[in-house]
């Protein structure tokens, strides 16, 4: 028969076993947490990164554009006369930034400003090389080209879509609708 002294010490090798376990569990949930933490942060800091990312192109395309006031038919009706200023927040543009785009059925009329097609608003007769925010323009974008999107090979009734685009910058997108084929008509 067992001693009470050899009950006691089993009882006591009994219990330091079932300690150390639950020590040795509590250690595992602490690696677990760390490392879950850690992926959580990874994730985080990601996800912060690409949303930066993504609004400061977004900033730089809304920057980057031209806003359109007008577009007429131009003093010759094989061009066209766009009225626009460059968007708020935007750094000055070279006049040959600028590129358009004029799409009338076929293949797109393409072509890039060059400074004698850039004019100051306030005075038609001034050409501009760069141009600066918060100025008014004339753009004069020529359409009598191979793919004929001038205003009077287009008809009455026809539809013209206009694509500015801005070195570094934004597209601007545009619907011409002719509804007269006259100088200076209105055509948006």
């Amino acid at each position: 028969m067992k001693t009470n002294n050899e009950l006691q010490n089993e009882k006591q090798d009994t219990l330091g076993a079932i300690g150390i376990g639950a020590m040795i569990v509590f250690i595992a949930l602490i690696l677990v947490a760390a490392v879950a933490a850690a992926v959580i942060i990874q994730t985080a800091e990601k996800l912060q990164q690409n949303a930066q990312r993504t609004g400061d192109d977004t900033a730089d395309d809304m920057a980057g554009k031209m806003m359109i006031s007008m577009v007429v038919v131009g003093q010759t009706a094989t061009d066209y006369e766009v009225f626009a200023r460059l968007s708020p927040g935007s750094e000055s543009v070279p006049a040959t930034g600028i590129s358009y785009q004029l799409f009338c059925g076929g293949a797109p009329e393409e072509g890039t400003l060059a400074a004698a097609d850039v004019l100051d608003m306030s005075d038609r007769g001034t050409t501009v090389t760069t141009l600066q925010p918060n100025t008014g323009y004339v753009l004069v974008i020529d359409a009598s080209g191979a793919a004929n999107c001038d205003a009077v090979s287009v008809g009455v009734g026809g539809m013209v879509q206009m694509y500015l685009h801005v070195d570094n910058g934004g597209t601007t997108y545009e619907t011409l609708s002719i509804d007269a084929t006259a100088a200076g008509e209105l055509v948006v």
